[in-house]
């Protein structure tokens, strides 16, 4: 028998559609009966690429025993937190101020008025239905209980990431950058790469502060050590070796047997990250791990309309990671002659190198390239043999039952993909990314977009989700990603409409701080604002670094202003704990170092452009055309070949040459490192 998530559109909802819980969607009705019915309501997020999630559906949720106690004394609420992180924030902070813990999945029992008083993550059957119990005879026989846990839980809630307005520093110096690493790098594990814990996760906002720090300082051991993790993460079975993507995270802590799930937020921001490390040291690991993970985003996430889905998940058949492991004989079979070769180069084994599941997670050591090229092959004919070795493989692959495809279109998350393909096309200079990159962003113009709003995600039959902090931060951010590759202004001034319009809608001028929900969007128990970097940087310090750009290239002093004062209030709290506020970070870098504004004009701006990206210069503008308004090129139109570098708002005489640009960013920064 269907509940009442049966004509959802999320996939985890839908996964949950014949459970005999009575399930409802998050709304009006479910909220309204809990208080008509003065029940108690069970808030359980998930969602559809989650292991544990699918877990404890099938132990408890299909359980009929456990069933009738959830529609017995409770309302029971399906959230998918991918569709409403908004929902998801407010309870995953009740959680971990109750446990100290969080994830998901996240089950939170709260009062009727949806102020919650109980949570936890995943509960085995008997925990869970003994919760259940205890809860609904608390609620009747000593309701002041609850009532009064809320009271001060919910308090709890509204202060978290709520800072204090501070004022604004004159300058911001090394010795405050100092404070930041010292703590922070006696995280990194030596041996494995990454941080010295497990499980691991890529971070790849963390891993591009770090380089563009160890480029800007001139600090090689800080270089070395993202160069090595990104490497090991490469490496590992993190990485889809056949048919590229990574996966969330690693379950060990040297990046070997991975939670299986690919989503694509993490996707595209490795996409950045490895094109930019390319950038800065050209490895061909570097290429091939970009080139492959953009063709499986196109071969397995795309949809027609040019948007990019949003998971596959980790198991498949029931079985988590059986999709992507191999045992030794088959792989022998599939490859016939070219096997000895290929078997030892991804540390095939006979018995399995998941001892635990007996199988193979294809990995490679750090330098197995170094000894396939020592066998006689010439380094295109190993990347040649590579390619083809692996096709045969995905090919025999392809026949497997696939994972399980979440098909929704997130706003922010494709803002992502179109950022990680405008990148990697400025390193590797190949059309077909930015072709890719230009398709998504008009897809998100085109179906992410109502009454003049950005959507969080397409509308459909069910609803119109309003767009959060994070989608405008993100689209103006890749927007402002698509001008400086094209110098298409309408890039720009698209970025520019957005960030007016967060300010207007998400920043508070009292707190002088912004939330992740807009002004008119629905009330729930608490208005929060999302501060700390996580697996994705924070919708504030997203915004902030996007008001700090458009206010350089638009010349608007009160984006910089706002800009200012935000950072200012978060400052402080990046030393407390730098890998949670390395975006934040990555702004500090470009306080301390300054920016490099690069203006080229002439009917050669875009052949210089592709000059200049043959450089690493981590803090960088560029601007070009032959006639615009835009201030840093006003007056300096015209089509004869020309470039500018400002900063600080001084710009230099005219340079007849990118050589010329790249001499005089050297000698700012050597000059900035002596000083």
């Amino acid at each position: 028998m269907a509940n009442k998530l049966a004509q959802e559109s999320s996939p985890y909802l839908q996964q949950h559609a014949s459970n005999p819980v009575h399930w409802m969607p998050w709304g009006e009705e479910a909220l309204a009966k809990a208080k008509q019915e003065n029940k108690l309501i069970i808030i359980s997020v998930g969602y559809s690429a989650c292991h544990w999630c699918h877990v404890m559906e099938r132990e408890s949720f299909e359980n009929d025993a456990i069933a009738k106690t959830m529609n017995e004394f409770y309302v029971s609420i399906k959230v998918d937190r991918e569709e409403r992180p908004d929902i998801d924030q407010i309870y995953m902070i009740a959680v971990q101020l109750m446990t100290n813990a969080g994830g998901w999945p996240l089950n939170c029992i709260c009062l009727p008025d949806g102020r919650p008083i109980y949570g936890g993550t995943y509960f085995k059957p008997k925990d869970w239905q003994n919760i259940l119990l205890q809860i609904a005879r608390m609620w009747e026989e000593t309701p002041e209980v609850a009532l009064d846990y809320a009271d001060r839980l919910t308090a709890g809630i509204r202060k978290a990431e709520r800072l204090p307005i501070r004022p604004v520093p004159e300058t911001y110096t090394k010795t405050d950058l100092h404070d930041i690493i010292t703590p922070w790098k006696a995280q990194f594990d030596t041996n494995e790469g990454g941080y010295d814990r497990a499980p691991k996760f890529p971070l790849p906002n963390n891993w591009l502060f770090f380089l563009r720090y160890g480029a800007l300082a001139g600090d090689t051991p800080i270089t070395d050590h993202v160069h090595f993790t990104l490497e090991k993460i490469a490496n590992g079975g993190i990485y889809d070796h056949i048919g590229g993507g990574f996966a969330r995270y690693s379950v060990d802590d040297r990046w070997h047997v991975p939670h299986f799930e690919k989503m694509l937020y993490d996707n595209g921001q490795l996409i950045s990250l490895y094109s930019e490390a390319y950038q800065q040291k050209p490895n061909p690991k570097y290429k091939r791990v970009v080139a492959e993970t953009i063709a499986w985003a196109q071969r397995e996430m795309l949809a027609e309309n040019n948007g990019f889905y949003a998971a596959l998940d980790a198991d498949s058949e029931g079985v988590e990671g059986k999709f992507y492991t191999f045992q030794h004989e088959e792989l022998k079979q599939v490859l016939g002659k070219d096997a000895p070769l290929f078997i030892p180069y991804f540390n095939i084994t006979e018995g399995g190198n998941w001892q635990e599941e007996q199988t193979n997670v294809l990995n490679c050591d750090m330098d197995a390239d170094a000894l396939a090229l020592s066998s006689g092959f010439s380094e295109t004919e190993w990347e040649d043999y590579l390619r083809d070795t692996k096709k045969k493989v995905l090919n025999y692959r392809e026949n497997r039952i696939r994972p399980g495809l979440d098909n929704k279109q997130l706003t922010t998350w494709n803002a992502l993909m179109v950022q990680g393909l405008t990148d990697a096309y400025r390193v590797f200079n190949e059309p077909a990314y930015l072709e890719q990159a230009l398709k998504t962003a008009h897809f998100i113009k085109e179906y992410a977009q109502a009454d003049d709003r950005l959507l969080h995600q397409p509308a459909d039959s069910n609803r119109k989700i309003l767009a959060f902090l994070d989608d405008y931060a993100f689209t103006a951010q890749a927007f402002i990603a698509l001008y400086e590759a094209t110098f298409d202004e309408s890039w720009l001034h698209q970025a520019d409409k957005l960030a007016t319009q967060a300010v207007a809608t998400f920043y508070d001028s009292e707190q002088q701080a912004f939330f992740y929900t807009a002004a008119d969007a629905e009330q729930l128990i608490a208005r929060k604002s999302e501060i700390m970097d996580n697996v994705i940087p924070s919708s504030s310090s997203t915004i902030v670094r996007v008001l700090y750009r458009l206010g350089e290239m638009l010349d608007k002093p009160d984006f910089t202003t706002l800009g200012d004062q935000v950072f200012a209030n978060v400052f402080p709290h990046i030393k407390q704990y730098g890998s949670a506020y390395s975006n934040w970070g990555i702004q500090l870098l470009e306080h301390i170092y300054g920016v490099n504004e690069i203006a080229l004009t002439g009917e050669q701006a875009l052949d210089w452009r592709t000059e200049v990206d043959k450089h690493y210069i981590p803090n960088k503008i560029t601007m070009g055309g032959t006639k615009s308004e835009l201030p840093l090129l006003k007056d300096k139109g015209g089509f004869d070949a020309k470039a500018y570098l400002c900063r600080n708002k001084t710009c230099s005489l005219p340079l007849g040459s990118v050589a010329e640009i790249i001499e005089l960013i050297n000698n700012n920064r050597d000059n900035t490192r002596v000083n």
